[in-house]
């Protein structure tokens, strides 16, 4: 057989395989193709090893990579209905309970938008002085102009009771006409939990178990599958903080929480959460930005 057809079936078995590149570069250095050595050999020995070192590292055949964590908890709400029991008997044998247990299932999905505020005055002493910058206002209304785009129905808009994300949402909210604003203390910003890997150059001002329960309470309450009642899918819009949105997505998607820190959001973002009846969750956008000029994009 000559060098180029030996050539060919190596590279076309099992996807050019490292180790019959090898094999074919020792029979070939050992003349067993029967063509000269010398100079040609040697060039051909070069060819091939260039070749050998561009293939991929062989791993069994049999070999799948391990699961790593825990499974998906489809009752991470609590609110599968399979595990939702009222305590009462069923008053007539008829009854079918394959429908009564259809009924109780969520039907609708729910779309969560989390909007990071805008830039804001960092040398502010309070939460009072520290409202947006003029960059800042622009940069909302540059969210707002984008959540209107999007061309969604949104059931209601709801924001931190801090200045900062109050008058983030005020500015969006002249880009939604009709859509109800609603403000809540839970989801002021803090430190939820203690980040890992440590980080030396950034301290919370509060203790992490003071705020870490109260952002938890937040997220109990806002991020959850749909109510049984619900039948149309919902856009909820909620505008916060950065700390707040990154510990939301981990604990959506069952990360582990004290990851929260490893991600960066812009100033402005859309971070943009699916959750199904199932209780399956998506993350459909995370820190979305690319709707304003690079020129106008911070992380402050």
């Amino acid at each position: 057989m000559s060098y180029r057809k030996t050539l060919k079936l190596v590279c076309g078995l099992a996807g050019g395989s490292a180790v019959l590149v090898f094999a074919a570069a020792a029979a070939d250095s050992r003349g067993l193709f029967g063509e000269p050595r010398g100079r040609e050999a040697a060039g051909r020995w070069s060819r091939l090893t260039v070749l050998r070192a561009a293939q991929p590292a062989w791993t069994p055949a049999s070999h799948t990579p391990n699961p790593t964590g825990h499974a998906w908890d489809f009752n991470w709400d609590k609110r599968d209905p399979s595990t939702l029991t009222n305590g009462k008997k069923k008053e007539s044998s008829t009854e079918d309970p394959s429908s009564e247990q259809d009924n109780g299932k969520p039907k609708a999905t729910r779309n969560i938008l989390l909007i990071r505020h805008s830039q804001y005055n960092l040398s502010g002493l309070s939460d009072k002085e520290r409202i947006l910058t003029p960059l800042g206002r622009e940069q909302a209304e540059l969210t707002g102009s984008r959540l209107a785009a999007l061309g969604l129905k949104y059931d209601v808009l709801i924001h931190s009771s801090m200045a900062r994300a109050t008058e983030t949402a005020n500015i969006i909210s002249k880009h939604l006409s009709g859509v109800d604003l609603v403000s809540c203390d839970l989801l002021r910003e803090g430190a939820p939990i203690e980040p890992v890997p440590p980080v030396t150059h950034w301290k919370p001002d509060a203790v992490y178990h003071e705020d870490g329960a109260r952002i938890e309470a937040a997220f109990r309450r806002y991020i959850h599958r749909a109510d049984t009642k619900q039948k149309e899918d919902s856009y909820e819009i909620i505008v916060c903080h950065a700390n707040v949105i990154r510990y939301f997505v981990c604990r959506a998607l069952q990360f582990p929480p004290e990851g929260w820190l490893r991600m960066g959001l812009n100033n402005g973002s859309i971070t943009w959460l699916t959750i199904r009846p199932s209780g399956r969750v998506a993350l459909r956008t995370l820190g979305d930005s690319g709707f304003m000029p690079p020129d106008k994009l911070t992380r402050t």
